[in-house]
């Protein structure tokens, strides 16, 4: 055991799931040319586990299988063993879950693969049991027939892995056109062949599980705020954010969403919190707020920024990446309540909190059985009461029984907290933040997304870029891992937060920093049509393929989505930008038929395509209007297809148009006023 402890090359590793693992007695690796050469020089395959910090079934693996010595002992005779957090290598990740959806139709995580000494799998899995469930073999027997496979039947292994890699090295192509008039179909057309699948009852779509769907829900608002969308539709469109709201998808104590819930009514969610998914939600709410200005919404704003202040902000000035589902071993321990001790928290709070807790355990649903494991109840606000607690009284009670259960969970062990910064997740905060202060119109919320923003800003900045050689710009994936290959992701969700921050805080050098971005992407990760997921033209150690960046959205919006959004709209303000808009055509082409088809899991795609080339405008004004408090208040008036840009001429002068032309000009802000405030609504 001694030798296979000293073995375990993870205990020297810095991220925090690897190294809940370097106890293990299987002989982990971790990836690199040295491990992948020791599989070709010992002939022996290669077996892959992926994971993350903040995962249940990922512990419930490790605690199951990886602590097993008969599973050790087989694996650590005839495998190489690689352990790999997916945070820190999204781009094998993305590798292998395509592979996965390949073989079986869906991916997740852990994700385990058995893959042939020159990396090409030959079988991948999500979560393997350690006994026998249903049709799932027992992990033990599964490592035996992996290892039985690779000897006695090495060309049916060879020729399958070879099969998966022409797969994977493929672009999808939609086989089936959708027919359709004009540029793209109108939001009412896609959600209209959505409408069979539309959750009445609790809003959402389909069954279980539920998934928030952050990105499609966050276009369908935009059409609203737009004013295109059928009554009908947007009803649902905010009964369904309204229901994730209310839900235990979002924790009601701290603020901050939970990653997805298991069932159809939103009360048992998968608990771990990740930060990608705080900027969906954030996003999300700000543009939501524009129509639907309830208390809800606002405050749930206001909590998951100051969730993202206190709990998710390194002592470095980065946003840590997640926090784990499970404490004390169990999954939502941390989050949920007894009714006895929904009651205790009430008394501990404020003893008269307690003459009204029988209308309490109606407004949040409070059983004596519980609806989780244990007798628990998982915190949720019940609609059927939402008349009696969305009252300006009703409001401030429910905001008393929150704090009552965040003191009463003060007293718990909290779940982990991975500590690692991850650039991508760490950008779209960034992004999400300036999408608060452009749309929301309460100013202690805008106020408080500003202050954060602030105050992470240039940490961010200084944790995650550097400066190479030749005086560009290098992003770094995360904190835990030395330099890796530039990858698409980042420097996408980069790109987008460089325009974003021009745009709300008018400095030139986002705007620089942004077309400098743009330009790096078209030369080193698009080609042929193509957008890939690592640098074309860097040295490129590693076996596995360099294939397509992810088409739809997965844990988290498209990149490829947000580039292709972002290019299409600053192609109509910036000439540096307009010939990579014109080698998009096939590309928009194709994505636009997949998009259709399943406009749920490509809800960035119909963000970056709905809108045709003529309805891009470029919004021109003073830069020294950035100073003007009257200004501000316009911001929330312009749509994602508005690109707003400022001059520092001494003139007080402003312009809409596109590229080449000036539809509408004037000069003063009292001007700009009249023609953008939005007429008053007669009584």
């Amino acid at each position: 055991m001694d030798d296979q402890l000293n073995y375990n090359q993870l205990k020297n590793e810095a991220s925090s799931y690897l190294i809940r693992h370097a106890q293990s007695p299987i002989k982990w690796h971790t990836l690199g040319p040295d491990t992948l050469q020791k599989a070709q020089d010992e002939n022996k395959p290669i077996f892959i586990s992926v994971g993350y910090n903040s995962s249940h079934w990922c512990h419930v693996m490790a605690e199951e299988c990886f602590s097993d010595k008969e599973i050790a002992k087989e694996l650590n005779e005839s495998f190489i063993n690689i352990m790999i957090d997916k945070e820190e290598l999204p781009d094998l990740d993305s590798f292998l879950q395509l592979a996965c959806q390949a073989m079986n139709g869906r991916g997740g995580w852990p994700l385990n693969a058995f893959l042939t000494p020159d990396f090409k799998p030959y079988f991948i899995g999500t979560f393997l049991p350690k006994e026998k469930q249903g049709e799932v073999p027992g992990f033990l027997d599964i490592i035996k027939n992996m290892k039985k496979a690779y000897i006695s039947e090495t060309e049916t292994v060879s020729e399958n892995a070879e099969n998966i890699i022409s797969m994977l090295k493929q672009t999808p192509k939609a086989e089936n056109k959708v027919q359709f008039e004009g540029h793209f179909p109108g939001p009412n057309a896609t959600l209209n062949a959505l409408k069979n699948y539309q959750d009445d009852d609790n809003g959402g779509y389909g069954a279980e599980p539920k998934f928030p769907h952050y990105s499609f829900f966050e276009v369908a608002v935009e059409q609203m705020l737009e004013g295109v969308v059928n009554q009908e539709f947007g009803q649902h469109i905010l009964k369904s954010i309204e229901s994730m709201t209310m839900s235990s998808l979002y924790d009601h104590a701290k603020g901050g969403v939970h990653r997805y819930c298991v069932d159809a009514k939103w009360q048992k969610p998968h608990f771990e919190k990740m930060l990608f998914d705080q900027a969906g939600f954030l996003k999300l709410l700000a543009k939501t707020s524009m129509i639907y200005p309830s208390p809800l919404i606002f405050d749930s704003m206001i909590q998951t920024i100051d969730y993202l202040h206190t709990e998710m902000l390194s002592e470095n000035g980065y946003f840590f990446s997640g926090q784990d589902s499970d404490s004390e071993g169990m999954e939502g321990l941390y989050y949920a309540f007894t009714k006895d001790e929904f009651i205790d928290a009430l008394t501990q709070f404020d003893e008269g909190l307690l003459d009204q807790q029988e209308k309490y355990f109606k407004w949040f649903d409070i059983k004596e059985e519980g609806n989780f494991q244990n007798m628990l109840n998982t915190i949720h606000l019940n609609p059927e009461y939402k008349n009696d607690f969305y009252s300006p009284e009703g409001w401030t009670e429910v905001r008393k029984i929150r704090q009552a259960l965040l003191e009463a969970r003060k007293l718990r062990i909290p779940p982990v907290t991975d500590r690692k910064g991850q650039a991508s997740s760490n950008f779209q905060v960034l992004t999400a933040l300036l999408e608060v202060i452009h749309y929301c119109k309460i100013d202690a919320i805008r106020q408080a997304a500003t202050d954060l923003l602030q105050k992470t800003i240039g940490n961010i900045h200084e944790t995650f870029l550097s400066q190479s050689e030749d005086g560009k710009t290098q992003i770094k994936t995360t904190t835990t891992r030395p330099e890796h290959i530039p990858l698409f992701e980042d420097a996408a969700f980069f790109t987008e937060f460089c325009f974003k921050a021009y745009e709300i805080l008018g400095e030139d050098q986002y705007l620089e920093n942004a077309i400098n971005s743009l330009n790096f992407i078209k030369k080193e990760f698009f080609k042929d049509n193509v957008f890939y997921t690592r640098a074309l033209s860097f040295n490129d150690s590693l076996a596995y393929a360099n294939i397509h960046s992810p088409l739809f959205d997965q844990s988290y919006k498209s990149a490829q989505g947000t580039i292709i959004g972002l290019v299409r709209k600053w192609a109509y303000v910036h000439s540096d930008i307009k010939d990579f808009s014109d080698l998009l055509g096939s590309s928009i082409e194709n994505l636009t038929h997949l998009s259709l088809q399943n406009p749920l899991g490509f809800g960035e795609s119909i963000r970056a395509l709905i809108y045709p080339d003529e309805a891009y405008r470029k919004i021109e004004v003073p830069k020294a209007w950035m100073k003007n408090k009257s200004f501000h208040p316009f911001l929330g008036n312009f749509s994602t297809r508005f690109a707003l840009a400022y001059h520092s001429r001494d003139d007080e002068s402003w312009s809409i148009g596109q590229l080449t032309s000036i539809e509408m000009q004037g000069k003063g802000i009292e001007e700009f006023a009249k023609v953008f405030t939005p007429p008053k609504q007669e009584s």
